[in-house]
């Protein structure tokens, strides 16, 4: 399986960067293939609503930037791996701003190979994981259907246990 993983957290060697680390050695070991981008070293514009990727160049984003490297992967990419730290109740605005570039390349659907999506969330207090949530519900299972991966965070009772058993079961 392809997986293409997005770390939303510019701390290099974080408590996200753990959380992944620890699913791309399970993952490899059970032979699959993990593509990671640090979203925050990447070079990213914000969704300007032109729709130029509707109207003009279906699928096409007017934005010539880093996002080009993720559309590439999103083609064929099987499981879709979200990364971040909390920041105001939220994902990070560097992944965020990621997600609403999807907008040129899923909608008004995934690629037929996506199939599924999880999360890996981390945060200094243990209750501040609703917004994120919210948005993982509606914008991955609810709006383009994806099978739920599951959502991992650093405050879960054995966190590494958790994503050790998610990247072997798939």
């Amino acid at each position: 399986m392809k997986i293409l993983v997005l770390n939303g957290s510019p701390r290099v060697n974080g408590n996200t960067a753990s959380m992944i680390s620890v699913f791309r050695e399970e993952a490899e070991k059970h032979g699959h293939q993990v593509i990671e981008y640090n979203v925050c070293r990447m070079n990213v514009k914000g969704c300007m609503a032109c729709e130029y990727c509707h109207e003009i160049k279906p699928g096409e984003c007017v934005h010539k930037d880093d996002m080009s490297k993720i559309y590439a992967e999103l083609k064929d990419t099987e499981m879709l791996l979200l990364a971040s730290p909390i920041y105001y109740h939220g994902i990070s605005g560097q992944l965020k701003c990621v997600i609403d570039r999807f907008y040129s390349a899923l909608y008004p659907k995934a690629p037929e190979t996506l199939k599924k999506v999880g999360m890996f969330l981390s945060s200094g207090d243990p209750d501040m994981y609703v917004g994120a949530k919210f948005s993982y519900d509606g914008d991955f299972l609810g709006y383009l259907g994806l099978e739920d991966g599951g959502i991992v965070t650093n405050h879960d009772e054995n966190a590494e246990a958790k994503i050790r058993k998610m990247a072997a079961s798939l």
